[in-house]
């Protein structure tokens, strides 16, 4: 049975690949949602024209993951694209964040997403695709959003390594590191602080993040930067000392 298996399905950046995955994808028996939230899921599943799988899970909970590995097991999945989209974050200083919010970002964005592909990847083939939602917060340390971006940080380093080591089987791993989008995501994570406003003006819909990762996977691109601002700060981060840009946030945060 050759799938595709979304994470994070039932809103936000995760949705918009079902969405689109279900579109542009052909020889696919069915598309795996993976999320909390079954109703969301299902109302997906309505619009989409391939047979939907809906899998209604939290995957940082033990057993779940294993669950998802026995049901591949069982149906003989060969997995075409993986999607990790599910994650979260939370912003404002680190000593505001409950000791459940830090570690539980680390939990969903670092550990879940580790386990998951791990688990995975026995299943998947020469051709698959894994895409991997990062953030273009991995490219430097983020002032209050320091949990959120030091996972991302991991998230693209995961997918570049895994991406060579997997060159030999023909697997692609393709991070993907956009700017603010407009999603729910803002909802939760602006709870306890709320971003500068200047990130807001470079704010992306899903749709287009989602249209270039899929193009960039498919040029095999290890990673994936949807739009001019985000690509301009990737090269400022490479360039400008960490320290600077760290004192220059800082900076505009005390303006704020």
């Amino acid at each position: 049975m050759n799938i595709i298996l979304v994470t994070g399905a039932s809103s936000g950046i995760g949705r918009e690949f079902a969405r689109e995955l279900d579109l542009v994808m052909n020889r696919i028996d069915e598309v795996w949602l993976v999320a909390r939230r079954k109703e969301r899921m299902q109302e997906l599943a309505g619009s989409l024209r391939h047979k939907i799988r809906i899998l209604t899970m939290d995957i940082t909970k033990e057993g779940q993951l294993e669950r998802l590995q026995d049901t591949l097991e069982e149906h003989d999945a060969n997995v075409r694209v993986l999607v990790n989209a599910a994650g979260y974050g939370m912003m404002g200083p680190f000593e505001s964040l409950s000791y459940e919010d830090a570690a539980g970002q680390v939990r969903l964005n670092c550990e879940a997403l580790t386990e998951l592909t791990a688990r995975v990847l026995p299943f998947m083939r020469r051709g698959a695709r894994i895409i991997n939602m990062a953030s273009s917060a991995a490219f430097l340390p983020q002032v209050r959003f320091s949990v959120y971006a030091a996972s991302k940080a991991y998230v693209l380093s995961l997918s570049n390594a895994l991406g060579a080591e997997l060159a030999g089987r023909r697997i692609y791993v393709t991070a993907v590191c956009p700017g603010p989008v407009k999603t729910e995501f803002f909802d939760i994570a602006e709870s306890k602080g709320s971003t500068l406003k200047i990130k807001k003006l470079f704010m992306i819909s899903p749709g287009k993040v989602v249209r270039t990762a899929l193009k960039d996977s498919l040029k095999k691109k290890p990673v994936s930067v949807p739009g001019w601002p985000m690509k301009a700060f990737r090269i400022l981060a490479k360039f400008l000392p960490e320290s600077f840009l760290l004192k220059v946030m800082q900076f505009l945060y005390k303006g704020k």
